[in-house]
């Protein structure tokens, strides 16, 4: 396996961008620059090196749009967003880092940049949504900026941004013909950083507000409306399909069913007793405290849990994370998606154990797509060979649509 950062916990971040190197949101000798840089150092070296890199890029950017390389311009302020998105995950927590809010406001600022120049320009938006708005970016397929079009809205999941699901997903689905709808949810991105909205499990509350939108554009195609999510969008997709039914189709990358079962899962594991684990409001506190021991000796499992998954749901201790956690299920709901669906199941990715509960409570309306290993795409979200996901899901979908939105 590959190896940038000498950091172990520092590697499962900085090597998220190579995902994005097919679409222009990397490349692999940056990255290595980036990690010779940080060298032995730790998180204050690697935001400093990220936030580096995105800087030069920022700065190449702005020469070349003064020098009239208004295409070197849109791809150098795109990478930097890139960047400085990777730039402080390290960071995550309440309260919340200077560092990050900086970070990412350059890396909105970079986007809106890039976005905004070549052959179909697009502006932020903002989606009513209760009594505020979200933040989203509605992008034409190249070419067909005044067409109406099948619209893909992308949904993100714990810890991904609008910036990460342009070059995951949106670069892929915009060559193939479809118009993209990005935007950030209660406990993501702007709406948790900058409000301190956390998420929420019910997320059909947001996909319909997020619909009504899409809706009153133009270009968006009403019968050719489809809904996909990545990582705990695998399970915020379909939970907002099974209350929403102005779906054409939906993917799930990976498919979630029960969220909080495999929370349950890792709470027996640590020694916590089945029962115990199935209801965490009444588990012993020493039971708590013995999980708590185990989780902050491992880096990686600490910073999901008490960094990122006690400050995008709103808690401060254990108990009420898992609780919460319990909550993230379609077992009385799912039942309800009436829409074509494609769930992903990974070899390697634990979230993609319960993959097979779709096609118990859906049957013929699911299709599974399976990752292995061997095709470089076995970890969680395909994230080191994104390409083959994203060909062979936008293949699904052409043929789920009748064919791709350009014709053949």
């Amino acid at each position: 396996m590959t190896v940038l950062f000498k950091n172990d916990f520092l590697d499962d971040f900085g090597q998220w961008p190579l995902a994005y190197t097919p679409y222009g949101g990397a490349d692999f000798g940056e990255l290595q620059a980036i990690a010779a840089t940080v060298g032995d150092g730790g998180v204050d070296e690697y935001y400093a090196a990220f936030t580096g890199m995105a800087g030069r890029l920022a700065a190449e950017a702005d020469a070349a749009q003064a020098a009239g390389h208004l295409a070197s311009a849109r791809q150098a302020y795109l990478r930097a967003s890139s960047y400085y998105a990777a730039s402080y995950h390290p960071l995550y927590g309440s309260p919340v880092d200077p560092r990050l809010l900086d970070a990412f406001d350059k890396q909105v600022a970079q986007l809106d940049k890039g976005l905004a120049l070549g052959d179909e320009p697009c502006t932020p938006a903002r989606i009513p949504y209760d009594d505020t708005t979200l933040p989203g970016y509605l992008i034409p397929a190249p070419g067909a900026a005044g067409q109406k079009r099948p619209t893909i809205i992308f949904t993100n999941g714990y810890d991904a941004t609008i910036t990460d699901l342009f070059f995951a997903s949106a670069v892929a689905a915009g060559a193939r013909g479809y118009h993209c709808l990005l935007f950030d949810g209660p406990g993501q991105g702007e709406m948790l950083y900058h409000r301190g909205m956390p998420m929420r499990p019910d997320w059909e509350h947001v996909i319909t507000q997020v619909v009504d939108w899409a809706l009153t554009q133009d270009i968006v195609d009403a019968d050719r409306l489809v809904l996909s999510g990545w990582s705990l969008g695998g399970y915020l997709a379909p939970r907002g399909a099974s209350g929403e039914h102005r779906l054409a189709a939906l993917i799930a990358d990976p498919g979630q069913w029960d969220v909080g079962a495999t929370m349950v899962m890792m709470a027996t594991a640590m020694g916590v007793s089945a029962q115990q684990a199935a209801d965490p409001a009444t588990m012993d506190q020493s039971a708590l405290d013995a999980m708590m021991s185990v989780i902050n000796g491992v880096p990686r499992l600490q910073w999901s849990i008490v960094k990122r998954g006690f400050w995008v749901n709103g808690v401060d201790n254990l108990r009420d994370f898992l609780v919460t956690t319990l909550r993230y299920t379609l077992a009385d709901v799912g039942k309800n998606i009436a829409c074509p669906t494609l769930v992903t199941a990974a070899e390697n990715d634990i979230l993609s154990k319960g993959v097979g509960q779709f096609a118990d409570n859906l049957g013929d309306r699911v299709t599974t797509m399976n990752f292995s290993a061997a095709q470089g795409a076995g970890m969680h979200c395909e994230m080191l060979n994104r390409s083959l996901l994203n060909r062979q899901s936008l293949d699904w979908l052409d043929d789920v649509l009748g064919g791709p939105p350009c014709g053949p």
